[in-house]
């Protein structure tokens, strides 16, 4: 019996993967990791299960000519397989025609997604290699994550530093710390994950050893498990979307009181003066004080006011999870968090200031390595025409219609082709039943996959790809001092090839294999990046063993050594010296750029909005529960969730809705019972777990469940197995970043009546076989 052990990088963690006559039969934790995180495990029975694509598919409305929308539905047809020769023959014939009439302007490539966390078969920057080589696409910008921050940031900082690299490093929060306030909590499901791969979980030590050392941490959160695991923690909670109020509320009682640092704001701040007149109420006649706040947050005054005290008084590090950006004004929390941070005037001090993505990731915190690892290089866009990547419904509907953002007017290309490798807007964008619409609009969708996502149902061509363990890669955990040789475990499930041959392939009928592939099969690529990175580490005094031996033994440890940081230290101790990236050069409390945009949804400082949808509007009549949808705690987005470890967090099949039980007994509603999630934009099913960890008139339903409508290819279609894009808005934060605002999302929650339908999500999709489809279309001439 042949068998192998072989390590092996994910997003979620490094593990021992074990094979017995090709297959997978083991996947355990690697030793170093003091954390580990479960997800792997779901690896086995998914990777050579019925849900692989196992040979190229094509939708058979394509194949029968349909180009157009209101044809044949994406999402409802059945597929044809057909040979690899013939499907790539098809495809390059499709790219050159898109481009020979369109222009490369009417290729969308957004493969927004994690993919593969290895260096050198990362989906996304394969395809947009591949498609620079052959003359540019249109890109998407920005992140679902984190996008209004990529902007406003900039704005008032200068760059993304904190945001997700470059922050106070937990060293010194552990050491220096007495206060830890964070708006959105610490939640342990995100610090599992980190883009790039890890090696060792440290968040929820830090934390442990943090409030050991004497701290006191506050989750401000409507949630209860927004808390770090094992943690001693004050739950303070609050309204969802008015975390910007109780900010605000919080710097009125330090200037009413002469708590706020004067020194600090005139040394390193511009703006404190119209900072000041609207908090005071001196711009607008309405004080942001707590008695104001109060009736927006749910927070009792008193209890602000005790807390801006206990602010001033102690060393606080004011942390901000990236979940509060992604609602109806999301730019606004941010600003505030830093205007906050630049009062109490701890910016740049030991254990002070703020940060943003703290166990968002579990990078975060973590020393940087002090040199860069390397990434395939993706060539040169020709294309100038982008979008933020929230956009991508509305681009498909409205091509040629017009848009700001970043002070800039825009407008939408004319998609003809989508092409997309690593990722699923079947899970990542807000109101699905809008994108299924949207989806029909281009005339050929090319997808990538190793699975039948929702995505892949969704498209015409589908062509199969490998996973991470039928292939060699290599991985350079990201902040971690872990290589790991990725190397292939078992051979390619059914006729699944790596992005890099399709790729290689597709463009050697294009005539530009030699640009693409510079020479190089995909083993000396690896080979050309673990260099790259040996010489980066060189640089700075850090020696990497040779290849050989790191292919050899299967991972290595670099030398390392905490190298403590404080963000923004060199800034607050020469400010002139040290100049921000911003027109003054400082913390612009009131950014003059932005004021002049002349948006009424994010003017020139900070500022309260009310939401379009959150429990103090008028729509909440109706639909009177506010609905959070966070990351899950048992997969990665969408990754693995036919996988065991998913599967057994599931509610008879479903995604679990967490409900308050006050708001359960309302409506009748039992623990296990099958519940109708609903709202004018959609509705879903999802198994209700009724717990008093989140506060009443609060829901909760994780991302990840694969969209499983009941009418596939319809709109609205009741979603089967409790996916909350079918609810969440697909409107942009302002028009000054354009980003999502899932956590702005109002809805009502009803038992489920009648014979509950089944979840079909993991069944693969009606197959045809070649004969079903008479006029196979032959290649075609290529420019």
């Amino acid at each position: 019996m042949e068998s192998r052990t072989l390590l092996t990088t994910m997003h979620w963690g490094t593990y021992e993967v074990s094979a017995e006559n090709g297959r997978l039969v083991g996947v355990e934790p690697w030793s170093g990791d003091p954390d580990p995180s479960p997800i792997g495990r779901s690896m086995l029975g998914t990777t050579e299960g019925s849900m692989r694509v196992s040979r190229p598919a094509f939708r058979r409305g394509w194949l029968e000519g349909d180009r157009s929308a209101g044809r044949g539905r994406r999402g409802s047809e059945p597929f044809v397989e057909v040979p690899w020769e013939t499907a790539l023959d098809l495809v390059a014939a499709e790219l050159d025609r898109v481009r020979v009439e369109h222009g490369n302007a009417a290729v969308y490539a957004g493969s927004y997604g994690w993919a593969s966390a290895g260096r050198f078969h990362h989906a996304q920057s394969q395809v947009h290699r591949f498609l620079n080589t052959i003359g540019g696409y249109t890109r998407s910008i920005l992140s679902y994550s984190y996008g209004a921050a990529e902007v406003i940031l900039p704005h008032v900082l200068g760059s993304t530093d904190g945001l997700t690299g470059n922050h106070s490093t937990w060293d010194g929060i552990v050491r220096h710390s007495e206060l830890i306030v964070a708006f959105g909590g610490l939640p342990w499901r995100n610090a599992q994950i980190q883009g790039g791969g890890t090696g060792r979980h440290e968040a929820s030590a830090a934390l442990r050893k943090a409030v050991g050392n004497g701290a006191r941490l506050i989750n401000v959160s409507p949630v209860r498990d927004d808390a770090p695991r094992a943690v001693e923690t004050e739950w303070l909670r609050l309204r969802p979307n008015s975390d910007t109020a109780l900010m605000l509320a919080l710097c009125h009682t330090l200037i009413s009181e002469g708590r706020h640092d004067e020194a600090f704001l005139a040394h390193c701040c511009t703006g404190f003066e119209m900072v000041r007149a609207y908090v005071m109420g001196e711009s607008d006649g309405q004080p942001k004080n707590p008695a104001w706040a109060a009736a927006l947050t749910g927070v009792a005054e008193d209890r602000m006011v005790a807390l801006a005290r206990e602010m001033a008084a102690k060393r606080t590090m004011v942390m901000v999870s990236w979940s509060l950006q992604r609602a109806d004004h999301g730019e606004q929390p941010y600003w505030a968090a830093i205007t906050l941070a630049a009062l109490l005037g701890q910016i740049g001090l030991p254990g002070g200031g703020f940060g943003f993505g703290y166990s968002s990731t579990n990078g975060a915190g973590r020393p940087e390595l002090g040199f860069r690892w390397p990434s395939l290089p993706q060539g040169y866009n020709k294309v100038s025409s982008f979008i933020p990547v929230a956009r991508v419904a509305d681009m498909l509907l409205n091509p040629g219609g017009s848009f700001e953002f970043n002070g800039a007017a825009l407008s939408y290309p004319d998609i003809r082709l989508v092409y997309w490798a690593g990722g699923n807007p079947f899970h990542h964008h807000q109101d699905l039943n809008r994108l299924v619409e949207a989806w029909q609009r281009p005339e050929t969708i090319i997808v990538h996959e190793p699975f039948w996502t929702a995505t892949a149902r969704h498209a015409d061509i589908v062509l199969p790809v490998t996973t991470t363990v039928e292939r060699n890669d290599l991985a350079f955990s990201n902040r971690d001092n872990l290589m790991v040789a990725m190397k292939q475990v078992i051979e390619p499930v059914g006729e699944a090839r790596d992005d890099y041959r399709i790729f290689a392939d597709l463009a050697t009928r294009l005539g530009v294999r030699e640009p693409f592939t510079e020479g190089r099969d995909a083993g000396e690529w690896i080979r050309l990046l673990y260099a790259q990175a040996a010489e980066n580490a060189a640089a700075v005094g850090i020696d990497m063993p040779p290849f050989e031996r790191f292919w050899h033994d299967g991972h290595a440890e670099l030398r390392r050594q905490i190298n403590s940081q404080i963000f923004l230290g060199a800034f607050r101790a020469d400010p002139e010296r040290h100049r921000l990236a911003t027109p003054s050069g400082r913390i612009e409390l009131f950014s003059l750029a932005i004021d002049a945009f002349g948006y009424d949804d994010c003017p020139g400082h900070a500022v309260w909005r009310e939401p379009l949808e959150w429990l103090g509007s008028s729509l909440a009549g109706q639909f009177p529960l506010h609905l959070l949808s966070p990351q899950p705690a048992d997969k990665l987005h969408s990754q693995y969730d036919h996988g065991s470890v998913s599967r057994a967090g599931k509610v008879s099949g479903r995604a679990p809705l967490l409900i308050n039980p006050m708001d359960a007994a309302a409506r009748g509603i039992q623990d296990g019972e099958i519940v109708l999630v609903f709202n004018d934009r959609g509705s879903c099913l999802a198994g209700a777990i009724v717990t008093d960890g989140l506060m009443p008139g609060v829901v909760q339903l994780p991302t990840g469940a694969w969209f499983d409508p009941s009418e596939p290819g319809q709109s609205p279609s009741l979603e089967k197995h409790g996916n909350p894009n079918v609810l969440t808005a697909d409107r942009g934060t302002s028009r000054l970043a354009q980003s999502p605002t899932c956590n702005s999302t109002l809805v009502q929650v009803s038992r489920f009546s009648g014979t509950v339908p089944p979840v079909t999500a993991f069944d693969p999709p009606a197959m045809l076989s070649l004969p079903d489809v008479p006029d196979l279309p032959g290649p075609k001439g290529f420019s």
